[in-house]
């Protein structure tokens, strides 16, 4: 694993690492910073399993999905379930709606 600081955040809230498979990792503190929460609530996310952490890193799409579900709650009043079942169902009817473009798009799918 290759260990990135940027000079610009003190290195506890710098921390990334990139993983074997070249995904880049942050740590809980990061991701509580650029997402304006705490370490405590990213920590609480991943008990509830409301994000999946890599180990005890967190993929930038975890992020994404932290300020996400911040927004959700602040800008709608949702409470955590509720803003973690908009998100899921929003990701399912993408996929399903890439897999219809693709099915359409299949030249043996025509009539």
């Amino acid at each position: 694993m290759t260990d990135h600081s940027s000079n610009s955040l003190p290195s506890s809230l710098s921390r990334m690492v990139v993983s074997l498979e070249g995904e880049q990792l942050y740590t809980f503190e990061y991701a509580a910073s650029i997402t304006d929460t705490s370490i405590t609530v990213v920590q609480v996310y991943v008990e509830l399993g409301v994000i999946e952490p890599n180990g005890s890193m967190l993929h930038s799409r975890e992020i994404a999905r932290i300020a996400q579900i911040q927004r959700l709650r602040q800008d709608l009043g949702l409470n955590l379930v509720g803003a973690a079942i908009v998100l899921d169902m929003a990701q399912e009817l993408a996929q399903l709606r890439a897999r219809l473009k693709a099915y359409q798009s299949h030249p043996s799918n025509q009539l």
